[in-house]
This record gives structure tokens, C-alpha cells and sequence, in this order.
């Protein structure tokens, strides 16, 4: 069996292209070296935006790459931020791919807690190095009590969003006119409600549903999980400064065992158990605060790019052409500032 993410795994399965000419945001993806035994940088990227759908604009999302390796430690993810800067550069020079339009960095919004300056100084220098496309802060809560279960185990502080150093944190990102990534697991959600309550001023995007598991000590309660998460998911919605990604669901940790497979999921094999989650969110949230995700290339480990946009055109192809827009651009643009 060829290596699943490698291209001529991905390579398998091949479609049509459904509604070719609708533009699209892809507001959350990933550039790094040698990460899943391979590098995913601009060349990468634009060979998936540019297998047949519309893709006009991109958001890179941190990862943790390029950070500087010397100086002082809060200041070090900068360095994500001047590499992806150069990168956006490049992009704007090029009018037949996708444009990377917006950085969301990182920074240790606990450093609030003890030095207000210290945070201000992180949020300047991105700002400096970003070339004008800082749009936001991710500084995700992610913690399992299980993390050698898990594919991607990153393991935040035990009940960051709790802490009143991150919240104060958060309202800093508020008055610099940031908006705030965060990426959880399912059994934090009702934390996350919390903290969306207590910090109503900041614009929040929810990353990959809050992340159902579905291996280790979850793969045999998943329905379990998402009569739980319906609900959660429900009460987060009130929140009005609650935005929704749609995507980042191929991941391993979610437990659909494509990575595992001999030839990745069809577009309807993907919705055939996946779309559940986004029909629910949508309903909830309504797609003008919904916006569909690659989470790319972590999904690519599972899926083709242009066959995840096809399965989200054909979720949506009863949906009005407002609706469509919001969810395929509008909402993108207008959480992260990229008109222009």
C-alpha cells in the first residue's frame, strides 16, 4: 500500500469538480518542514488550491514552524511570523494562485498574568513582522488525560481557559482588534462556553468542531460523544462572539481510520459519516458565522483537497446562494479583515 498523505496515495480517487467558478476562502491551513515525513510549504499548498476549485484567498494558521531558536523564549514564535510574512509576499506576486491573505500567530496569552508588557511586546512584534496581516492570536487549550492515545498530542496548562491570567490575556488581544483561534478537545467544550461568556468582547473561532475523539478510551462511546457534543455545541452558539470553523474532522485523533486505509475516502463516503457534524453547527450557528476549513495538511494525511471542497458543495447544494457565499468566503473575510 502507498503511504497514506503521499500523492500517489491521495492520487486514488479523483473527481469532477462541482460549481468550479464559486470563490473560496480556505481560512485555516499550515505551512512547515518535515512534518509527517514531508515538507508543506507554498509550492505544496498551491498544488492543493490549485487542483480545480476557486481558492482566491488562504489564512495560514500557526503551527509552531520556523520559530527562532535564540533570544528570549516569548518572543521566539515571531519567528513563524516573519518566515509565513515572506511567504505571503511571494503569493501576492503570483495572480494564478491563491493568495496566503492573513496570519493568525501565536503567543502566550498567559504572559498577561505577569507582564502586560511583555504580551504587548510578543502581539507588537508580530504586528512589525507580519507585512500588515496579523489578523489574530491562536493559543489553543487542548489537553487530554490520554495524550499517548492520541496521533497529535499537544498537551496545554490543565484548565487554561480557567485561568484568569489567559482571560485577561484575551482581553488584550480585545483592544488590539485581534480575534482569537482556539483548538480543543470535545470534553472542553463547556469550559470554552465559559470563557466565550466571560470575554464577550473578543471575536472567538471555534477550530474543528472542538475536536470529537474517537480513539483510545473514546473509540467505543463515539455515539456517546455526539449526543453530548450536540448539545454543547448548541449552548456555545449563543454565544455571539462565537464563530464556527467547519472542517479539520480528517484528523486521526477523530477516529475514522482513513489514514489507515488503502486508498482515501470518495466525497460521499465523507459525508456519509461526517456530515452530521456540519449540518448541526450550521443550524446552530447559521452560516454567516460558519466558515469551511481545510486544516490542511493535517486532513491531508486523509483526504484529497479538492474531493474535501467537493463534499462541502455537496452538503450545501440545497442551501441559497447567500448562504453559500457566507460559508464559502463571506464569513471568512469578514472575521479576518481580508477585503481588499
Amino acid at each position: 500500500m502507498t503511504e497514506p498523505g503521499s500523492n500517489e496515495w491521495l492520487a486514488q480517487v479523483r473527481e469532477e469538480i462541482i460549481d468550479p467558478e464559486r470563490p473560496i476562502i480556505d481560512p485555516h491551513h499550515h505551512l512547515w518542514m518535515k512534518r509527517f515525513n514531508r515538507n508543506y510549504l507554498l509550492p505544496e499548498l498551491w498544488s492543493d488550491t490549485g487542483s480545480g476549485h476557486n481558492v482566491l484567498k488562504t489564512v495560514f494558521m500557526e503551527c509552531s514552524a520556523f520559530y527562532y531558536r535564540e533570544g528570549p523564549e516569548h518572543l521566539r514564535p515571531v519567528g513563524e511570523t516573519e518566515y509565513i510574512s515572506k511567504c505571503c509576499r511571494q503569493s501576492r506576486e503570483d495572480p494564478h494562485n491563491a493568495t496566503v491573505a492573513g496570519i493568525v500567530a501565536h503567543a502566550d496569552l498567559n504572559l498577561a498574568g505577569n507582564s502586560v508588557e511583555l504580551l504587548v511586546e510578543v502581539l507588537d512584534q508580530h504586528a512589525q513582522k507580519s507585512d500588515g496581516l496579523l489578523r489574530g492570536i491562536r493559543h489553543g487549550g487542548a489537553r487530554d488525560k490520554r495524550p499517548q492515545d492520541l496521533f497529535i498530542a499537544l498537551q496545554a496548562p490543565a484548565y487554561l481557559y480557567g485561568k484568569e491570567s489567559f482571560r485577561k490575556g484575551l482581553r488584550i488581544l480585545a483592544e488590539h482588534g485581534l480575534t482569537y483561534d482556539t483548538w480543543h478537545y470535545h470534553h472542553q467544550n463547556l469550559d470554552f462556553v465559559d470563557l466565550a461568556r466571560d470575554v464577550p468582547e473578543v471575536t472567538m473561532v471555534l477550530n474543528h468542531f472542538g475536536t470529537p475523539l474517537g480513539v483510545g478510551i473514546y473509540s467505543s462511546c463515539k455515539d456517546e460523544i455526539f449526543q453530548v457534543w450536540k448539545q454543547e455545541i448548541a449552548e456555545l452558539a449563543k454565544c455571539e462572539n462565537v464563530y464556527a470553523k467547519l472542517g479539520g474532522l480528517a484528523m486521526p485523533d477523530n477516529g475514522f481510520g482513513w489514514h489507515k486505509a488503502e486508498r482515501p475516502p470518495t466525497s460521499d463516503e465523507f459525508l456519509n459519516v461526517q456530515k452530521k457534524y456540519y449540518l448541526h453547527t450550521i443550524e446552530c450557528f447559521g452560516p454567516q458565522r460558519c466558515m469551511f476549513e481545510s486544516n490542511f495538511p493535517v486532513d491531508r494525511l486523509s483526504i484529497n483537497y479538492h474531493v474535501l471542497w467537493n463534499a462541502f458543495k455537496k452538503l450545501t447544494a440545497d442551501f441559497s446562494e447567500d448562504e453559500k457565499h457566507a460559508l464559502f468566503y463571506a464569513t471568512a473575510e469578514q472575521v479576518y479583515s481580508l477585503k481588499a
